[in-house]
């Protein structure tokens, strides 16, 4: 670093903090990539819900099945061990999120399965 520069060092820094002091860290990236599982497990549910459609509705609802505890366990696991509250930045309420969306799929996801098995049976029939 020049000499000429050393004056200017600490007032870049402020500057650089705030315009891009956003930084995903640990405490943001876990309950995020949480959330994110359980988007993908309430999605998964929603779809083997619904009647029409084609694809393979059982092997969905049995993925959200799995998918939906995955997400609610972890982001339970994050919020219950995050120091401080909410706007903190350490991913409480991605965490939140986390739960609340894993619940969502693990229930659309039975939902599904149960369906599944009770069409079953009447095809049987």
């Amino acid at each position: 670093m020049s000499v000429l520069l050393l004056p200017a060092a600490p007032a870049a820094a402020h500057i650089a903090a705030a315009i891009g002091g956003y930084d995903l860290g640990a405490g943001r990236a876990v309950p995020t990539t949480a959330a994110v599982i359980g988007l993908v497990s309430a999605v998964l549910g929603g779809l083997a819900l619904k009647r029409t459609g084609a694809g393979n509705r059982r092997a969905w609802a049995v993925a959200a099945v799995l998918l939906g505890p995955i997400s609610a366990i972890v982001g339970g696991l994050h919020g219950a061990n995050s120091a401080g509250g909410l706007g903190t930045g350490n991913g409480l309420a991605g965490a939140i999120v986390a739960v609340l969306v894993g619940v969502l799929g693990t229930v659309l996801g039975g939902l599904a399965l149960a369906r599944s098995r009770r069409s079953g049976r009447d095809a049987a029939s």
